[in-house]
């Protein structure tokens, strides 16, 4: 996160019109996300607030901010519904029939990194997709 942090400072700092576009997770990050957690047939998970976007709602975002004047500043982008992450991850598993059992073990950590509880969510104000998780995972589902 520190390296995307001095990207956009360049960018600030280059003199050329921008938007930066700030996106939560993806809801298609969820099975890698369960993957690394992955210790036997447990996946250990926080309970670190989530709240991701579906990538077709993030392509529709950053197509309208291309299409428009650039706002020299940054735009957040999230999805329509937060969740614990361990409770979403839980959800994915079950309705996948995969017959891993997710432990949370309160550890605000991320991809082995420890994070704040809110650090995967908006910091404020944001835009939000209108795909929410169920209606994700129904259309997931019909593609396997």
């Amino acid at each position: 996160m520190r390296t995307k942090k001095i990207q956009e400072d360049l960018i600030i700092q280059s003199g050329v019109p921008y938007t930066i576009i700030r996106s939560t997770q993806f809801l298609e990050f969820i099975a890698g996300i369960a993957n690394q957690a992955t210790k036997g047939n447990e996946v250990h998970l926080s309970d670190v607030q989530f709240q991701p976007i579906a990538s077709d709602d993030v392509a529709a975002f950053v197509v309208r901010y291309a299409l428009t004047a650039p706002v020299n500043g940054k735009t957040e982008i999230a999805g329509p519904e937060r969740f614990a992450m361990h409770d979403v991850v839980s959800r994915y598993l079950k309705q996948t029939n995969d017959p891993r059992q997710v432990i949370p073990d309160g550890k605000p950590a991320y991809f082995g990194g420890e994070v704040t509880h809110a650090a995967l969510v908006p910091a404020g104000e944001a835009a939000l997709g209108a795909i929410n998780f169920e209606k994700w995972l129904s259309a997931q589902l019909q593609k396997a």
